[in-house]
């Protein structure tokens, strides 16, 4: 990183931290003038480089990151600083693409142009701080300086006080759902900025298209009848997911409520949730329900479960928690939190999609495209207070079997890593092993 970029990350930083600053001492306080901060020079040009960091492939337009640093990135930005300025910028369609989730069904996201998610990151740089300072620790999805782990150890908090019936919960098609008007009322009680509002009511009202497959675009959705949804995909969803989430969580910590007189907690990451009490009963029940009816939200009754930890286990964020006895003749149990087997499952499917028979990569390079997949997961499902150990084991031995049956059958001569020291000296070339 640049010492110019340094530079301007700690100068945002402290205008940040001055919006979070105010925001937490008054909690009426609407934000009137904020739309010159998001077209300032400094935070576009901030907004371009963590955009870029984030990759991610080209919308609508078809422009690509290496097209815009070709022609001049400093142009391309006074473009939309200038589009900002005289209020003549329009949002692109939305790029609808499809992504195969762990029960085979398919989830859309939204990719909209790079030069939009320039101005929403920009945006977002800008109002975050505000709403960071009204959210509650409950919630964990797309926060910075919060993550899945800390979710996880919230959950084991709850579990080790006794609160040991979990509802897991799951929303059914949750940004496709907020409905916009309530999420703007909702945004309208610390924004009042017109530039502002009238910025996120764009992005909201976006027209979502598809691409043929002779390469024309087709709309699909959106548009400025569509009252309900935000993409999944674009920089500034999470963040107003967030926003419309934390009434929900809000309930939880009403003194005089329900569900805080009932003992009960919730943890939260973007819209996949546990509440946690030491009974989940109909009063629980009846008033998380109520809450959810007035958000306009339904549950996926398909994933939505209550358990009793004494007697079974359930999954979140790619875990499994569950009571195990102790394997030493100890008495009683401990709380074992380890890969969840649809997580393994998936990681499975990602090796083999690497190790296919058409993949001609030297073995180097077969080390770094496994290693990519292999460190990622590694560094996820290694949460402190975690007990990864044979699920890491039962990932080696499987791939070392394909590793095996990849280069047994890699061509009719016989390859120099076949047989089975393959694995091992793939091992010896820098093949991560869990």
């Amino acid at each position: 990183m640049s010492k110019g970029l340094k530079r301007i990350e700690s100068k945002i930083r402290q205008f940040q931290r001055k919006l979070y600053l105010k925001a937490k001492r008054e909690r009426e306080f609407r934000f009137y003038i904020l739309y010159d901060k998001i077209i300032r020079w400094d935070i576009l040009v901030l907004a371009w480089h963590r955009v870029k960091a984030n990759g991610g492939s080209a919308g609508v337009d078809g422009l690509t990151f290496e097209q815009i640093e070709k022609e001049g990135v400093v142009s391309y930005l006074r473009e939309i600083q200038t589009d900002l300025q005289e209020r003549s910028y329009q949002p692109s369609p939305v790029l609808r693409r499809y992504i195969e989730k762990a029960n085979g069904k398919l989830r859309p996201l939204g990719i909209p142009t790079i030069r939009d998610r320039i101005v929403q990151m920009a945006c977002k740089i800008v109002i975050e701080p505000i709403f960071e300072a009204d959210f509650e620790n409950c919630s964990y999805g797309f926060r910075p300086k919060r993550s899945a782990h800390q979710a996880i150890q919230h959950i084991k908090r709850h579990l080790h006080v006794g609160r040991k019936e979990v509802w897991d919960c799951d929303l059914s098609q949750y940004f496709d759902t907020i409905p916009h008007a309530k999420l703007m009322q909702l945004i309208e009680r610390r924004i009042s900025d017109r530039d502002v509002l009238w910025l996120i009511r764009l992005w909201l009202k976006a027209p979502i298209a598809e691409r043929t497959e002779r390469g024309k675009i087709r709309y699909i959705g959106g548009g400025k009848g569509n009252k309900r949804g935000t993409p999944q995909g674009g920089v500034i969803s999470p963040l107003l997911a967030n926003i419309y989430l934390h009434e929900l969580d809000k309930a939880f910590y009403a003194k005089d409520g329900t569900l805080s007189r009932c003992g009960a907690r919730i943890v939260r990451y973007a819209d996949d949730f546990v509440v946690m009490a030491r009974y989940i009963g109909e009063p629980i029940r009846r008033a998380v329900m109520a809450k959810l009816k007035e958000l306009g939200l339904t549950l996926n009754e398909e994933k939505t479960r209550i358990v009793r930890m004494s007697e079974d286990s359930f999954d979140f964020l790619g875990y499994t928690f569950r009571y195990d006895r102790y394997l030493d003749g100890r008495a009683g149990s401990y709380l074992n939190v380890h890969p969840s087997r649809e997580s393994k499952l998936r990681l499975h499917d990602k090796i083999r999609g690497i190790l296919v028979p058409g993949n001609k990569k030297n073995a180097n390079d077969l080390v770094r495209e496994l290693n990519r997949t292999l460190v990622g997961w590694r560094n996820y499902f290694s949460a402190p207070g975690t007990y990864p150990r044979k699920v890491f084991r039962d990932v080696n031995w499987y791939l070392r079997d394909r590793i095996t049956r990849f280069y047994g059958r890699k061509s009719q001569r016989r390859s120099k890593l076949s047989g089975r020291r393959a694995y091992e000296k793939l091992v010896k070339a820098g093949l991560v092993v869990l």
